[in-house]
């Protein structure tokens, strides 16, 4: 197998930018593990990995055939299938996006391979399912059995677990342990110290577009500069800039839904769901991926169509009674899987923040000046303010995860939904979201919290609504309350 190596390498990144790594062996049999802070330069080493960034200086040896996996390859995915739905080169009785089964048998494939690779992800049912109905963790999961399936020389994973629930967590675990034991050369790449694959038998530490320090698994997880990072938790991150007063909100329940039924031809993802959201309240909902929670929250946002066929009333207007979707969503801050998926537009960093005052993907208006000094003190706060000129999609996954945060908490909100908010943001910035969604809950705003990890979720919670498989291949719907939070 091909040495890599790299020696005082510097590789190009956007706006003069670049990567720095001073030294670095891969060497055949060695499974690695890279960890760093949001803009630290993980992701553009992943790039690096699989000859995907210019050498500006130093050296490079070895070349492999290389798959990387990340946030961007599933959204360059989701581009595609809506440029494929979106043609005007097919009839009106063709299928013009992607299918599971044409995305894992595109390269060639054996069906059989395919089937039990999607097996082991839990997803073998969704075969003949079109790819835009596929919540964003089975989207997660299908991309990872694309890339298991084509089994190249060096796989590069960045941030494989973020979106999968804890069960399909350690599924992959198991299933990247058996890879790694059957010779598969693999590098993982995470945020959190407690998704350090166990059988990764060397380490990298990742700041400031610096390879920091490298070296065996022991070595580097006693070193100084580790005991650092993960004591970031710790640290009282800065208050926001002071925000004005919650849109006020009619009297009476903000959500109702009544024998609540999605469903997509024959499969259907919720069922019977009977909901209510007083004021006051914060729920937590808990599932599975696939169960129908971020459904059931673009049903709240206003964005699925079957909104209009179902008993749903939202800030006490029934659903499909002449609202437009712009009176719901002014209510409303959203941070998704799905909206950042969706933010494909061209835009600096500072308009991401300042589209969330008009909920719009990508800046239309002209902000005002006290628009544009929230915008540049939330940039500040989330240590961006030198970095609200460019372009949004020139940040690391996590850093473009807090420009999205921020675009939903400029407006204060009365409604909040979080949908995995902490995807891709490593301790320090955790700890900082979690700070910020406290500080707003206490200033009047309701939350909607969604995530796989249960020391995420914000203190407040008052409810739960618990998605339950019930061995019929639907979910029962368990609602508990919290008591005050």
């Amino acid at each position: 197998m091909t040495l890599l190596q790299w020696h005082s390498a510097r590789l190009a990144l956007h706006a003069n930018r670049s990567l720095f790594i001073p030294e670095l062996t891969l060497c055949p049999g060695q499974c690695w593990a890279f960890v760093g802070s949001n803009g630290s330069g993980k992701t553009a080493l992943a790039a690096a990995m699989c000859g995907e960034l210019a050498l500006h200086s130093g050296q490079t040896q070895g070349q492999v055939a290389a798959v990387r996996l990340s946030f961007e390859s599933q959204q360059r995915l989701s581009e595609q299938d809506y440029q494929r739905r979106n043609t005007d080169m097919l009839g009106e009785e063709e299928e013009a996006g992607y299918q599971v089964s044409s995305l894992m048998l595109e390269q060639g494939g054996d069906e059989e391979q395919a089937l039990a690779l999607l097996a082991c992800f839990g997803i073998a049912a969704l075969w003949d399912r079109p790819y835009r109905y596929l919540s964003s963790g089975e989207g997660r999961k299908l991309l990872l059995a694309r890339a298991l399936l084509s089994r190249p020389e060096l796989l590069v994973l960045d941030e494989p677990f973020d979106g999968l629930d804890q069960g399909s967590r350690h599924e992959l675990m198991a299933l990247l342990a058996q890879l790694v034991g059957e010779g598969q050369r693999l590098v993982v790449i995470v945020n959190r110290f407690d998704e350090i694959p166990p059988f990764a038998s060397h380490l990298g530490l990742l700041g400031d577009l610096n390879l920091l320090l490298t070296g065996e698994r022991g070595q580097v997880l006693g070193s100084q500069e580790v005991a650092q990072l993960a004591r970031a938790e710790a640290v009282n991150p800065s208050l926001p800039p002071p925000l004005t007063a919650p849109i006020p909100l009619p009297a009476g329940p903000r959500v109702e839904m009544r024998k609540l039924r999605v469903a997509y031809g024959e499969q259907v993802v919720i069922d019977g769901l009977d909901w209510t959201i007083e004021p006051g309240q914060h729920w937590q909902l808990v599932g599975p991926n696939g169960a129908g929670k971020s459904t059931l929250l673009s049903l709240i946002t206003g964005d699925h169509p079957q909104g209009y066929s179902n008993d749903l009333h939202l800030f006490g207007v029934r659903r499909g009674s002449g609202e437009s979707i712009w009176e719901i969503k002014r209510h409303i801050g959203l941070v998704s899987p799905a909206l950042h998926l969706d933010y494909r537009v061209n835009g600096s960093v500072q308009t991401v923040i300042l589209s969330g005052f008009y909920d719009s993907i990508g800046l239309y208006t002209r902000p005002g000046d006290r628009q544009l000094a929230l915008a540049n003190q939330w940039l500040t706060l989330l240590g961006l303010g030198s970095q609200g000129s460019l372009p949004f999609h020139s940040l690391s996954f996590g850093q473009q995860r807090l420009v999205l945060i921020a675009r939903a908490l400029v407006k204060h909100p009365p409604l909040l939904i979080l949908d995995e908010p902490l995807q891709g943001l490593d301790p320090l910035n955790r700890h900082l979201v979690r700070a910020l969604v406290t500080r707003l809950i206490g200033e009047g705003t309701q939350l909607l919290f969604v995530s796989h990890h249960a020391e995420d979720a914000p203190p407040g919670l008052t409810h739960r609504l618990s998605f339950v498989p019930n061995g019929r291949g639907g979910y029962d719907y368990v609602q508990e309350s919290l008591g005050e939070g």
